[in-house]
C-alpha cells in the first residue's frame, strides 16, 4: 500500500478544516467584544470540540489500520523524524483541546458545541486554576502550530526537493 486509505484521508483533511477554523477564531476572540466575542467563543470551543472528536475516531482508525510505509530510500533519521511528529501531533491535538475544555470548565463559562449540547465540566471550579489551564492550552497551541509548520514544509520538501510520492500518499486522488 503506498496511499493512505480514503477514510484515513478523510480524517486527516477534516482535521486540516478544523484546525484553519479553530486557530483564527481563538485569536479574533480575543480581539473583539460582546455578543460577537461570545459567539466567536462558542464556535471556537466548537471547532475544538469536533478537534477532539475527530482525532479521537482518527486515532481509533490508526490503530486499527496501518499508514503505508515510507518510501525505503529516506534516511532513517527522517524515518524516526516522521514519527516523532506523527506522534507529537496526535498528543497535541488532544492535548490542545483538553486544555481549553478543562480551562472553559474552571471559569465555568458553558461550552455549547455548535448549539447541540453542552460539554460537561472537567475541571472544578477555580479562576486561578482557569488562568493556568488556558495559559498551557495557548502553549500547546503554540507548539501544535510550530509542529504544523514542521510537517507541511516536510511534505513540501518531499514534493519539490526530494519529488517522491510522500504528499502524494495523503492528498486526495484525482478522478478522471
Amino acid at each position: 500500500m503506498t496511499h493512505y486509505s480514503p477514510v484515513a484521508k478523510a480524517f486527516h483533511w477534516f482535521t486540516v478544516l478544523a484546525i484553519l477554523c479553530t486557530i483564527p477564531l481563538g485569536l479574533a476572540m480575543l480581539r473583539v467584544e460582546g455578543p460577537v466575542q461570545t459567539q466567536l467563543f462558542d464556535l471556537h470551543r466548537s471547532f475544538g470540540a469536533l478537534v477532539l472528536a475527530v482525532t479521537a475516531l482518527r486515532l481509533a482508525w490508526r490503530v486499527t489500520h496501518r499508514p503505508p510505509q515510507l518510501p525505503a530510500s529516506l534516511p532513517a533519521w527522517q524515518h524516526t523524524a516522521s514519527r516523532l511528529v506523527h506522534g507529537a501531533l496526535y498528543v497535541l491535538l488532544f492535548a490542545a483541546p483538553l486544555a481549553g475544555w478543562a480551562g472553559t470548565s474552571a471559569y465555568r463559562a458553558p461550552i455549547s458545541v455548535f448549539g447541540l449540547f453542552f460539554l460537561p465540566p472537567i475541571a472544578p471550579e477555580d479562576r486561578a486554576l482557569s488562568e493556568k489551564l488556558f495559559t498551557l492550552h495557548i502553549a500547546l497551541t503554540v507548539a501544535l502550530c510550530v509542529l504544523l509548520v514542521a510537517h507541511i514544509g516536510a511534505a513540501l520538501y518531499h514534493r519539490f526537493v526530494r519529488h517522491d510520492d510522500v504528499l502524494a500518499r495523503m492528498w486526495p486522488e484525482r478522478t478522471h
